[in-house]
């Protein structure tokens, strides 16, 4: 298990450009990979769980070459993938294993797909039950936990009620709907993060989004494109959240994506009382991009439930750090789901902060936490989580004292120059 030591910082200052975001950079090679002809994604994500995509298009026959910061992929187009002749490893990627489940279940061929310890403790029965609809035979566990055996097929449409707002499982519907007979509808409750419609929109699929639903019709196919990956506002977020907690503070973040699904994590902290300025705001490959400019602000606690849940998702735990350190009571509710990632974050998050000395009870969907403007240093535990190991790291570099951080291995599924960025813009020290 590696760990990481670290006191207090002084202030964080320059500017990064964070890595490609990690779920534009999954679907890109996904629907790159089923389409017709060759696609070049820059600034593709190089972490652990996008390789485990890679590889498992890779073992049904995908040619795919890495030329500099570049990947080149050759589309085999919708029904020329091959038969894997081992079974397919997603590690710990929940997004490899339900986006993909979807296109293996419209091929004439049987799969098996795996994941790790943890993946396989996270339930996959919300993409089961629409996947046996449309005709695939899918078997898992008892309870819905992989490996899961997807015998794949003719499909056929169906329109189906989301109970919970999930991009994963929508995204997994809407590739198999690629494969159905006749028009696939899906409904959400609130909108979950799109980034697989612009995708498919991108490479020529048509698709029709009337409020929450959305409708594809089967057959179409992809052309290939060259696709540019903004940075990953997800990784993104531990810097700002850094800028905005350390006094003196002044960070420029470039070319992060802002998509409106993704980007709570901004008007949160602006409620908050954040400086962050959005700059230089334009359109690349259907995704919204701009450059963030934030100073060190006071922050004061708030409410966080309903639709704004799933726009901030991914970045709740290196939120708990800012309410922690702001003033006054943050509630946040309506997150069940944060119970089912990689650890069950509310609970990892509250046990963690209750380290720091904070006041925080834990709900069934979220928590409350009463911030005090200081924590306490203390031995943190990552619970094999990565977004839980880098909140606890940026939590050290605002704490009174020196902290550790152990596991800190996990950073790499999703961000693997966390590290490096770290070390080019905070400043210890009287410096």
């Amino acid at each position: 298990m590696e760990s990481l030591r670290l006191g207090r910082a002084r202030r964080i200052e320059g500017e990064i450009i964070p890595p490609g975001d990690k779920s534009i950079t999954h679907r890109a090679i996904m629907i790159s990979s089923v389409s017709k002809g060759v696609s070049c994604i820059h600034g593709y994500l190089k972490g652990e769980d996008n390789i485990r995509t890679l590889k498992a298009f890779e073992m049904m026959g995908v040619n795919a070459e890495q030329r500099n910061c570049d990947l080149i992929i050759k589309g085999t187009e919708l029904f020329g993938l091959n038969e894997p002749s081992d079974v397919i490893d997603a590690g710990n990627s929940g997004t490899t294993m339900r986006l993909i489940s979807g296109i293996l279940s419209g091929q004439n061929f049987l799969s098996v797909i795996t994941g790790d310890e943890s993946l396989r403790r996270r339930p996959m029965g919300r993409i089961l039950e629409p996947l046996r609809l449309m005709g695939a035979e899918v078997f898992s566990r008892k309870g819905g936990f992989a490996p899961l055996v997807i015998k794949g097929g003719r499909l056929k449409s169906i329109s189906y009620r989301m109970n919970v707002a999930s991009a994963q499982v929508k995204s997994c519907i809407l590739f198999a709907g690629l494969y159905a007979d006749g028009i696939t509808e899906i409904e959400e409750p609130v909108q979950s993060r799109d980034h697989t419609e612009r995708m498919l929109s991108y490479f020529g699929v048509n698709l029709s989004r009337n409020n929450l639903k959305i409708s594809i019709r089967g057959h179409q196919q992809p052309e290939a494109r060259e696709i540019f990956i903004p940075g990953d506002l997800s990784s993104a977020s531990f810097f700002i959240v850094a800028a905005l907690l350390l006094n003196n503070s002044e960070l420029l973040v470039k070319n992060v994506g802002v998509n409106y699904t993704r980007s709570g994590i901004i008007d949160v902290l602006k409620q908050m009382g954040g400086n962050i300025e959005i700059m230089n705001l334009r359109k690349i490959c259907e995704e919204d991009v701009a450059d963030l400019y934030v100073k060190a602000s006071r922050l004061k606690g708030v409410k966080i439930s309903g639709p704004l849940i799933p726009r901030l998702i991914d970045e709740i735990p290196v939120l708990c750090v800012a309410a922690a350190m702001a003033e006054g009571e943050t509630e946040i509710r309506d997150a069940t789901e944060l119970r089912v990632k990689e650890s069950d974050r509310i609970n990892s998050m509250c046990s963690e902060l209750r380290k720091m000395g904070v006041d925080v009870e834990e709900l069934e969907d979220g928590m409350v936490i009463q911030g005090k403007g200081r924590i306490d240093s203390a031995v943190f535990d990552s619970h094999g989580d990565h977004r839980v190991a880098m909140a606890l790291i940026i939590a050290s570099l605002v704490a009174e004292g020196e902290s550790e951080v152990r596991g800190t291995e996990c950073i790499r599924t999703s961000f693997p120059s966390f590290f490096e960025l770290l070390r080019n813009t905070i400043i210890f020290g009287n410096s």
